[in-house]
C-alpha cells in the first residue's frame, strides 16, 4: 500500500491540518515586541523627566516674563490677562473644532489637536502656575501676586468668553453648513422635477 493510498484512506484529522497550517506560517519573533514594550518603557521614562523638569522651571520662567510686563500695574495686569486667556483659548479652540471635518484623515487631526494644544501654552503656563505645587508653581505664584496683580482674574475671564465665543462661531458655521445643504438638496429636487416635466410638455 502506497502512501497516497493511506492517506486516501485515512482522512487528514483538523487538528493536524491546524498544526500544519501554523507550522507553516513565518516565524514572528518575539524580539519586536520586546523591542517595542522596550521603546514604550523609554518614551514614557523621558517624557517623565521633561515633565519634572517642566515642573521645575517654567512656572518660575512664566511667572517673571508676566510680571516683567505687568510690572505690577492692576490695569495693565488686568488687561494682559484677558487677551492672554482669549486669544490662546479661542484660537486653539477654533482650530481643534476643524478636526470634526470630514477630509482630515486620523494622523492630520492628530496633528491638529496636537497644534492646538501647542497653540494654548500661555494658559497651560498660567494653569501651572495656579494650580501647581512644585517650588516653582509657588515662586510663579509669589510673583503674580506682587508683580503682576490682577493677571490670573483676568486671564480667567478672557478664557471664558474665548470658550463662548468659539462655541458660538463653531455653531453658527455647523448651522450655516446645514442651511446650505438644505438648499441644495431643494435645488437638486427641483432640477429632478423639471427634467421629469419636460418630456411630458413636449409630447402635448
Amino acid at each position: 500500500m502506497t502512501n497516497n493510498d493511506s492517506a486516501a484512506r485515512n482522512p487528514e484529522h483538523e487538528d493536524d491540518a491546524i498544526d500544519r497550517a501554523v507550522t507553516d506560517q513565518p516565524d514572528i519573533g518575539a524580539a519586536s515586541w520586546v523591542k517595542r514594550i522596550v521603546l514604550a518603557i523609554v518614551l514614557l521614562g523621558v517624557a517623565y523627566i521633561v515633565f519634572r523638569l517642566s515642573a521645575a522651571y517654567f512656572p518660575r520662567w512664566w511667572g517673571h516674563r508676566i510680571g516683567d510686563q505687568v510690572d505690577g500695574k492692576l490695569s495693565r495686569g488686568t488687561l494682559l490677562g484677558v487677551f492672554y486667556g482669549f486669544v490662546f483659548t479661542v484660537v486653539p479652540l477654533l482650530l481643534l473644532f476643524q478636526i470634526r471635518r470630514g477630509f482630515f484623515s486620523w494622523t492630520w487631526r492628530g496633528i491638529v489637536a496636537i497644534v492646538a494644544l501647542v497653540l494654548a501654552a500661555p494658559n497651560w503656563l498660567t494653569l501651572a502656575v495656579v494650580a501647581g505645587n512644585s517650588k516653582a508653581a509657588h515662586a510663579g505664584e509669589r510673583t503674580f501676586d506682587v508683580e503682576a496683580p490682577g493677571f490670573r482674574a483676568g486671564t480667567l475671564g478672557g478664557a471664558i468668553c474665548g470658550v463662548l465665543l468659539a462655541l458660538l462661531i463653531t455653531g453658527l458655521s455647523m448651522r450655516l453648513k446645514g442651511r446650505r445643504n438644505e438648499v441644495r438638496r431643494l435645488r437638486e429636487e427641483r432640477d429632478a422635477l423639471k427634467r421629469e416635466r419636460q418630456p411630458h410638455d413636449e409630447s402635448e
